[in-house]
């Protein structure tokens, strides 16, 4: 496995986590209705985003190479 398939693997593979523990974290909060687990959701979304526009930037600029 190349350097750059094993990178984008493991950005795949984070964006799923955090996807996976911002459901989690809105499931606790509506558990429990603490606002702590609504901020886990938002910041774990939020770095599901980030990370998917770092994925797209990755391919663009791998394409060029």
């Amino acid at each position: 496995m190349s350097l750059k398939a094993f990178h984008v693997l493991f950005i795949l593979l984070s964006i799923v986590l955090s996807g996976g523990f911002g459901c989690w974290s809105l499931e606790r909060h509506s558990a429990t209705r603490e606002i702590l687990y609504l901020f886990f959701a938002g910041m774990s979304f939020s770095g599901m985003v980030l990370l998917i526009v770092y994925l797209i930037w990755f391919l663009s600029k791998m394409r060029s190479v």
